[in-house]
């Protein structure tokens, strides 16, 4: 091949590497390895490739840009994991281009469109559906976000279901709670769903009965509060509040008091997630530590690997139980307690 036929591709194709990964070879961003460098560096020699400078808009061009599709921008949660996703992007040395959903009745046609601006994309959790993700990965390298796998798309996940049922066993056992309510749709995301399980698991486990449902709310405040709201002014009144995150949680507490009750003695209220906010409430929360910041940099981070055609394969990342006083155990710890913090 001439130098005036040698494009990117051509160099990608000796280097037996990605476009991507030819354009970070040259403009010297991003991690790199030594042998890979000097391997593109030595088919660029070879082919006398020159990068057009006017090109860079052409398709099929790299564009050092990764998309995320986010279903909300608001909340401790999404700010931290994008903070991640953002700063793993930076050192792979990509912008981020972000897509919220919520509100967006367009939303997977949206996702097509932003294919045609990134060199790949991280999808969290049911923003598009099963079909859609799969024609995405047909266009571009695809990493999925608080969601499971789908054919050999890799994804990155908290652990759910076992921390659940391991906090609600805490609730049946050391407190003797037998009237429990999930507050928090199981169908609104992979998450909630299987915080579900675990928390029906845990019945199942030491032969309470279960409630046949959950009560439904969205991921804030005010969502949890009028769930909570509806669990409380119900004929079988539960004892303890199960909320699918910390936002439902504070929501729940408002909802407790609103009702003349005292959260952590009339009534447990726990959340999910140990937002910053969880343990200066009074009283603190009660709740399961995901690592949020590192959900959405390692997302990123294998998101660089796929571009770079590298395999990347899917990551469960642990949860940990976090025993406050808003279950009732005030600041000593029941052996059944894995973590005690004032």
């Amino acid at each position: 091949m001439t130098a005036q036929r040698a494009n990117i591709y051509a160099v990608a194709e000796r280097a037996g590497v990605s476009i991507a990964t030819v354009s970070r070879v040259q403009r010297g961003l991003g991690p790199v390895s030594t042998e890979t460098r000097e391997r593109v560096e030595q088919a660029i020699d070879e082919l006398g490739y020159r990068p057009d400078p006017t090109g860079r808009a052409l398709a099929g061009q790299p564009l050092d840009a990764m998309g995320i599709v986010f279903p909300d921008l608001a909340g401790p949660y999404y700010s931290a994991v994008l903070l991640g996703a953002e700063a793993a992007s930076v050192s792979a040395g990509c912008s981020l281009l972000i897509l919220a959903t919520h509100g967006r009745p367009r939303a997977e046609e949206l996702a097509r469109e932003l294919c045609a601006r990134v060199d790949g994309l991280i999808v969290m959790g049911r923003t598009i559906s099963d079909e859609a993700v799969r024609a995405l990965a047909a266009r571009v390298p695809l990493v999925l976000l608080a969601r499971a796998g789908i054919d050999e798309v890799p994804s990155v996940r908290s652990a759910n279901r076992a921390p659940a049922r391991e906090l609600v066993e805490h609730l049946l056992q050391a407190h003797g709670h037998e009237r429990l309510s999930f507050i928090g749709d199981p169908g609104a995301s992979p998450d909630a769903e299987d915080r579900w399980q675990g928390f029906l698991d845990a019945h199942r486990a030491q032969g309470v009965p279960a409630p046949p449902a959950a009560f439904a709310a969205p991921f804030h405040e005010h969502g949890g509060r009028e769930a909570a709201g509806a669990a409380l002014d119900s004929p079988l009144a539960p004892t303890a509040l199960v909320c699918a995150s910390d936002e439902i949680a504070l929501g729940a507490l408002q909802a407790v008091r609103d009702r003349g009750l005292t959260p952590g003695q009339d009534i447990a209220v726990t959340g999910w997630d140990d937002i910053q906010l969880a343990r200066f409430v009074t009283p603190a929360l009660t709740t399961v530590r995901q690592p949020m910041d590192e959900l959405g940099r390692i997302a990123a981070t294998l998101l660089a690997q796929r571009i770079d055609g590298e395999p990347a394969e899917s990551r469960t990342l642990d949860s940990e139980l976090v025993i406050r006083a808003s279950c009732g155990c005030g600041y000593a710890q029941p052996s059944t307690t894995r973590e005690v913090v004032q």
